[in-house]
C-alpha cells in the first residue's frame, strides 16, 4: 500500500441504513466512478458488498469503540497519506497522518432540539480536539461550516463546504409502495422518529386542517424509530388510519414514495443539511419545509417554506398547498432542477481535493 493511499472510515456503509451511511455509500460511488488512479483503504467492522475496482481495498478491523479507533488509527498511519473521518471525531485523537473530519451538524450543541443523550455527549467530548487536530473539516452546508465556526473560530481557515447529492436508486420509476399506503394523495414525512424532526407539531397543525382535506389526504410518516419519540409515536397514534407508518423503506420504496405524494412535509427544526428535502425535490414531490438552518439553503426558490414553531404557520401552510394544485405543480417542476445543481460526483470531487491538499501539505506541517 503506498503512502498516497486514502483512509476512509467507512463503517457506515454497512452499519447505518440512513444519514451517516448514505454519505458514505454514496460517497464511495462516487470516488469510484472517477477517472484517475487514487487508491482507498476502506476501514470497516465488515466490508460492505459493493463491487469496487481495484483501486479499493477493504481492512475489517475488529473491536468496540474506541478500540476500533486505536487500532484502525495505528493501521492508516502506516497505510495512508490522508484519513477521512466520517462517523466518529475519535480516529482523529490517534492519527499522525494528516486528516479531515466529517460535520454534519452541531446538534449535540443544541439542548433545545433535544440529540440523543449518548451520542451527543461523546460529540460534545469529541469534536472540540478534533477540531484542533484535523488538518481540514469538511461541512455538508454553508449552515454547518457557519455553526462550526461560530462555536470554534479556529476551524474558519480550514473548512470547506461539500454538500451533499441524491441517490440515483431513488429515481427507480418501476417500484410500488410500501403496504398500507394510499395509491395517490397522501402527505409524506420522512426522517428518523426524534424530536427535533418535529412531528408532534406537524401532527397539531395536520389536525387543524377541515376534516374533508385530512381524510383525503392522509399522513404517511417513513424513518426509523429513535430516541425521545413517545410524544411523537402518542401523536400519530391519535390520528388512527389517517396516519400510515411504514417504518424504515429502501430507496427504491422511498422514492416511489416521493413520486406519489401530493406534498412532502418536512418541518425540522434543525438540520445540517436536509437530505430527503433535495431528495423530494428531485423526485418532483412539491416540498414544504422548515424556514431555518440549512434547509433555504436546499430548497432554494424550490420550495414553500414555514415557521416550524408555529403550529398555525405550518398548518396555514398545508391547506393552502393542498387548495392549490397549480402551485404545487409549479413547485414540482422546479424541483428537480433544483436538485439537479447538487450532485455525490460534486460531493467527492471536493472531497478529493480538501485530501490531496492536506496530504501535500503535511511535510510543511511536521517540519
Amino acid at each position: 500500500m503506498t503512502r498516497s493511499a486514502i483512509g476512509i472510515d467507512a463503517r457506515a456503509a454497512t452499519e447505518e441504513g440512513a444519514g451517516g451511511g448514505r454519505f458514505v455509500r454514496e460517497l464511495v460511488r462516487a470516488l469510484a466512478k472517477r477517472d484517475d488512479d487514487r487508491r482507498y483503504v476502506l476501514y470497516a467492522r465488515r466490508r460492505w458488498e459493493e463491487p469496487l475496482d481495484e483501486r479499493f481495498r477493504w481492512r475489517e478491523v475488529s473491536g468496540r469503540d474506541p478500540i476500533w479507533h486505536v487500532r484502525t488509527a495505528l493501521a492508516a498511519n502506516r497505510e495512508c497519506g490522508a484519513f477521512l473521518s466520517t462517523n466518529s471525531y475519535l480516529t482523529t485523537w490517534f492519527l499522525r497522518v494528516p486528516s479531515a473530519a466529517v460535520v454534519f451538524d452541531l446538534v449535540a450543541f443544541d439542548p433545545a432540539l433535544r440529540p440523543q443523550r449518548r451520542s451527543g455527549l461523546i460529540e460534545r467530548l469529541t469534536l472540540p480536539l478534533a477540531a484542533r487536530r484535523s488538518a481540514a473539516l469538511i461541512a455538508i452546508s454553508q449552515a454547518t461550516a457557519d455553526d462550526l465556526v461560530e462555536r470554534f473560530p479556529t476551524a474558519a481557515g480550514k473548512t470547506t463546504v461539500a454538500p451533499l447529492g441524491t441517490a440515483p436508486t431513488l429515481g427507480d420509476e418501476a417500484r410500488e409502495l410500501p403496504r398500507g399506503v394510499p395509491e395517490g394523495g397522501f402527505i409524506l414525512a420522512v426522517g428518523t422518529l426524534e424530536p427535533r424532526k418535529n412531528l408532534p407539531r406537524l401532527v397539531a397543525a395536520y389536525e387543524r386542517l377541515p376534516r374533508a382535506l385530512q381524510d383525503a389526504h392522509p399522513l404517511v410518516v417513513t424513518g426509523r424509530l429513535g430516541w425521545d419519540a413517545g410524544e411523537t409515536m402518542a401523536s400519530l397514534r391519535a390520528l388512527g388510519d389517517r396516519a400510515v407508518l411504514t417504518g424504515f423503506v429502501p430507496d427504491a420504496e422511498l422514492g416511489a414514495l416521493y413520486r406519489h405524494c401530493n406534498l412532502f412535509v418536512y418541518p425540522s427544526l434543525g438540520e445540517g443539511f436536509g437530505l430527503p428535502v433535495l431528495e423530494a425535490m428531485a423526485a418532483g414531490a412539491p416540498v414544504l419545509t422548515s424556514s431555518r438552518s440549512s434547509l433555504p439553503e436546499v430548497g432554494g426558490d424550490a420550495a414553500a417554506y414555514c415557521d416550524p414553531t408555529d403550529t398555525a404557520a405550518i398548518a396555514a401552510a398545508l391547506e393552502q398547498l393542498l387548495r392549490d394544485p397549480p402551485r404545487r405543480e409549479e413547485l414540482s417542476t422546479a424541483g428537480p432542477r433544483r436538485a439537479a445543481q447538487f450532485s455525490w460526483d460534486r460531493t467527492a470531487d471536493v472531497t478529493v481535493e480538501v485530501l490531496e491538499r492536506i496530504s501535500r501539505e503535511a511535510p510543511a506541517r511536521r517540519a
